[in-house]
Parts: C-alpha cells; sequence; structure tokens
C-alpha cells in the first residue's frame, strides 16, 4: 500500500496502538497517525503528540498528525457516526488506499469510504488493554504503558508536617516497599543552620521542584516524596517573615495525588538543624492550616509505628488499586 491511515485518540497511547502501528507501517511506504483532539479531553493534545513525536517521530515513513474532530456524534447509531467519519476522511486525506484499525467501526467505515479496513487484533489478545482502563487504572495496567507515558501516571504523594514526625524514615521504608524511588528534603544537602537568605530559600525551591520531576521520570507507579514547597515556604515565614514569590510559582509546578500530615504525637529528636521542639504544636497546626488554605485534602497519620504504616500503605494501596 503507497498510503494508508491509522486514527484515534491515543489517549494515551499504549503498547496496543505502538502494535498496531508497527503492523501498519510495515505495509505502507508512507502512513499517516491521525490523532483526534476535542478540547474537553482529559489528556492535553499537545502532551499526546508529544508522546507520538518521541516514539515514531524518527521514522521516515510515519507521518504524525493532529486534527481537531469537530465530525464525531456518538449519540449517532454506528453506520451514521462512521459516514460522518467518512466525509471528514475524504476532505482531510484524499489520497490514501486504506485505514487500519482494530474497533467494529471498521466494516461501516470501510464501505462508507469504498477502501479496505485491514484489521488488527481485533479481539485484543496480543495486547489486552484500553486507553479507558490505563486512564481509570494505570497501575493495574503499568505493563502496557510505554516508558515515555508512564511517568505522567506516576501517582506522587507527599510526606507532610513539621520536624521530627518521622517523614524521612517513613519514605525510605515506602520506597523500598513499593520498590520505587523517593525525593529526600533536598535543603539538607544544602544548608548548615538554619540563617538562611531569602536567595536561599529560592535556591532550595527550585532544587526540591528539580529533583521532584527528576524523579518522577524514574518512578515505578509511584514516588513517595519527604516534603514539598508549601513546607520551604513555611520555614521561609517562620525564620524571616517573608516567603518569595517565586516559591509560589514553583509549587504549581509538582501536583500531588495525596497528602499524609504526619502528627507530632512521637519524640522530638535533636540533630543539628531542628530547633523547633518547644513549638511543635504551633507549627503543627501552621502546617495543617496552609494545606486548608489551598483546599488540599489530607490523610492523618497519628499513633504508634504500626499504626501509621498501616494508614499509609492502607491509602496508597487504594490508590494504586
Amino acid at each position: 500500500m503507497k498510503k494508508g491511515l491509522i486514527f484515534g485518540k491515543f489517549m494515551p497511547v499504549h503498547r496496543g496502538h505502538i502494535a498496531l502501528i508497527e503492523f501498519a507501517a510495515a505495509q505502507c511506504d508512507h502512513l499517516i497517525v491521525s490523532m483526534n483532539c476535542t478540547p474537553t479531553d482529559p489528556i492535553d493534545p499537545e502532551q499526546r503528540m508529544a508522546w507520538l513525536r518521541a516514539l515514531f517521530g524518527h521514522r521516515r515513513n510515519i507521518e504524525l498528525v493532529s486534527v481537531l474532530d469537530d465530525f464525531s456524534d456518538d449519540d449517532r447509531p454506528l453506520w451514521e457516526a462512521t459516514r460522518l467519519w467518512s466525509d471528514f476522511i475524504k476532505q482531510r486525506f484524499p489520497d490514501i488506499e486504506g485505514f487500519f484499525c482494530s474497533e467494529p467501526y471498521g466494516v461501516p467505515l470501510s464501505q462508507h469510504l469504498g477502501l479496505p479496513c485491514i484489521k488488527f487484533d481485533s479481539e485484543r489478545k496480543q495486547v489486552p488493554v484500553s486507553a479507558t482502563q490505563i486512564r481509570q487504572h494505570p497501575a493495574r495496567y503499568w505493563d502496557f504503558i510505554p516508558d515515555v507515558v508512564r511517568p505522567y501516571f506516576v501517582k506522587k504523594i507527599c510526606l507532610y508536617g513539621s520536624e521530627s514526625v518521622g517523614k524521612t524514615t517513613l519514605a525510605e521504608q515506602l520506597a523500598a516497599h513499593y520498590q520505587t524511588v523517593f525525593v529526600q528534603e533536598v535543603a539538607r544537602d544544602l544548608i548548615t543552620s538554619n540563617d538562611l537568605t531569602l536567595d536561599d530559600y529560592v535556591t532550595i525551591g527550585h532544587a526540591q521542584t528539580k529533583a521532584v520531576l527528576e524523579a518522577t521520570q524514574r518512578a515505578n507507579k509511584l514516588l513517595i516524596c519527604d516534603t514539598d514547597l508549601i513546607t520551604t515556604e513555611l520555614y521561609a515565614d517562620h525564620y524571616l517573615q517573608e516567603v518569595p514569590p517565586v516559591l509560589f510559582e514553583l509549587e504549581k509546578q509538582v501536583t500531588y495525588d495525596r497528602y499524609f500530615l504526619l502528627n507530632i504525637d512521637v519524640p522530638w529528636v535533636a540533630d543539628g538543624l531542628r530547633d523547633l521542639g518547644h513549638r511543635r504544636e504551633e507549627m503543627y497546626n501552621r502546617f495543617k492550616t496552609a494545606l486548608a488554605q489551598r483546599n488540599i485534602d489530607y490523610v492523618d497519620v497519628s499513633g504508634d509505628w504500626a499504626t501509621r504504616w498501616a494508614i499509609v500503605t492502607g491509602e496508597i494501596d487504594r490508590l494504586l488499586a
């Protein structure tokens, strides 16, 4: 076939799509992969196209295009709906000689177009997954998600709270338990005292954000974070009575899927940097208030170690279900 067509939403592109595209590309001198998009798509079209480019942008016989889907009508019967698709395809891709798909719409669309539909894995035996299943339960279908797409679906959790509540120890043990990576409080590697300037807090904010974004690329379904930018803001406000505005901008760059607020019902341990042991309740309330001000839901983590572990792992297991 000189020129063939594949079209879909690729929301997200998964290993089934990859197999279909490879199957079609092997039979075409030129294959057009058309990504349909609408303003209400749950995954941004630019992100989806970036994934396709990462996977196939180097292939000379594959052309990647994005089209605005203003012609579909899911309320119509399949025969009528595919007639609308046919009208669009004839106008947008007039010189194709056939198309490839794995869906039931292939037969009626083929009749409308007067072109062959080459079916691939219609029963989904080779790659038993759909994009909808991945969006709803990414961890369950992790093996079907390409490496380039996986960071988008990583669930990020924040262990949040004032000093000496066990965040670092818990982060390390959770990462080992879930076979993933964790992001430590990078300030620990950057400072030797709490006598900091506003520029120091800006440096910490950038470093913490960079560490989270980089770790997301390596995480296995889940990323454990020992702190966040709200924490940096709170300490800047406490020690300097001022928060650099850039920290609020950096805060927006990372969204956490679950916050765990660790309570202060554990012994306070000095470590050379901690100096607020006498103000634990005050700081705990400030951390709690900061979440409330942002309308961020959180899970309260209190009790002995076994109880805390059960609370956190139970919630993470539900998150990954």
